[in-house]
């Protein structure tokens, strides 16, 4: 057996990327025997596969010898912290996560592990400041920004990113998931999310919430499948997306005033019925934009009293643009 996952091993390091059946093929192997293999060696991170059946290939896992993960004692504070929350992907498509994932990072921007591995902890508790019961208040940020605001309150459930170490594990899932247009990382962001909006809804006493429609057109839309994995058992109100001829992404509009006209032209609340609190879920806030002309236009037709702003990831200051969602 160890004979056979060494051939495997070596199989692979030749021809690069192979599937499950040329590695049959060539060792004349019973291909059940082969995805056995396959499976243990994928576990411990020898190999890894990219794609989705039926177009599986496997490649070796040839950052295992650079990074030398088990090697490394920074402490298990720092490990903790770390394992807690950082998550990165690799160019080709890997997810890697706490200590794998921060060594990883080191050896690929060449910095020392463990002096590193201080400063990323000591930025984090920098930004976790900012945070009451796991919550971001991002109100103060909208304040500064707009003149007239219709938000009564705003939440961020994380920033996007940090000085330095760049996006958040939050803001690496919401991407991917967006991007990928990835229904099983749509749903694990939700279980990720969905406790945190559950409390926020238990404490504002929310009796409806709404999410802003998408702009671009998509086959998998990240708003309509986390609202479907959420399954939040609370009241619904509908926004429409206004079409133009030219649709115009928010997040290519880099002057203040020019998101807000789009936000004023693109969104249409459908209904009618009177709620006292609506909670107004977006993917990510740069500017604000939209879920502030959003509520002033469920106000303004009276379908609720008070709008409160929920956003997965935000800006840190000022009007910093998340082009990237």
């Amino acid at each position: 057996m160890r004979n056979t996952k060494k051939q495997i091993i070596d199989f692979v390091k030749n021809n690069n990327q192979v599937s499950a059946h040329k590695i049959a093929a060539n060792l004349g192997v019973s291909r059940q025997m082969i995805h056995r293999h396959l499976s243990d060696l994928v576990e411990k991170d020898i190999i890894y596969k990219i794609g989705k059946a039926p177009r599986v290939f496997y490649l070796l896992q040839t950052s295992v010898s650079e990074d030398n993960t088990h090697q490394v004692d920074i402490g298990d504070d720092l490990k903790i912290d770390i394992d807690n929350n950082f998550l990165t992907i690799t160019p080709d498509g890997q997810r890697k996560e706490g200590l794998e994932g921060f060594v990883y990072w080191c050896n690929k921007q060449k910095l020392p592990i463990k002096k590193t591995a201080k400063e990323y902890v000591k930025t984090l508790e920098k930004y976790n400041h900012f945070k009451s019961e796991g919550l971001i208040d991002g109100l103060l940020k909208i304040n500064n920004t707009f003149k007239n605001v219709f938000l009564d309150k705003l939440f961020y459930l994380d920033f996007y990113s940090i000085e330095r170490f760049g996006k958040t594990k939050l803001g690496q899932l919401l991407l991917y998931s967006k991007q990928s247009q990835n229904r099983e990382l749509i749903k694990e962001l939700s279980s990720v999310i969905k406790p945190k909006i559950q409390k926020i809804i238990k404490d504002n006493n929310i009796d409806a919430l709404s999410f802003i429609p998408p702009t671009v057109k998509r086959e998998i839309q990240l708003m309509k499948e986390l609202e479907r994995f959420l399954d939040l058992k609370v009241n619904k109100v509908d926004l429409l997306k206004i079409k133009s001829d030219i649709m115009v992404p928010q997040k290519t509009l880099n002057k203040l005033e020019d998101r807000v006209k789009n936000a004023q032209s693109t969104i249409s609340v459908s209904d009618n019925i009177k709620y006292n609190k609506i909670l107004l879920i977006d993917d990510a806030v740069g500017s604000g934009a939209t879920l502030n002309e959003t509520a002033k236009k469920i106000k303004d037709i009276g379908v609720a009293k008070k709008v409160i702003g929920l956003a997965i990831t935000g800006s840190f200051k000022g009007f910093d643009v998340i082009s990237e969602v």
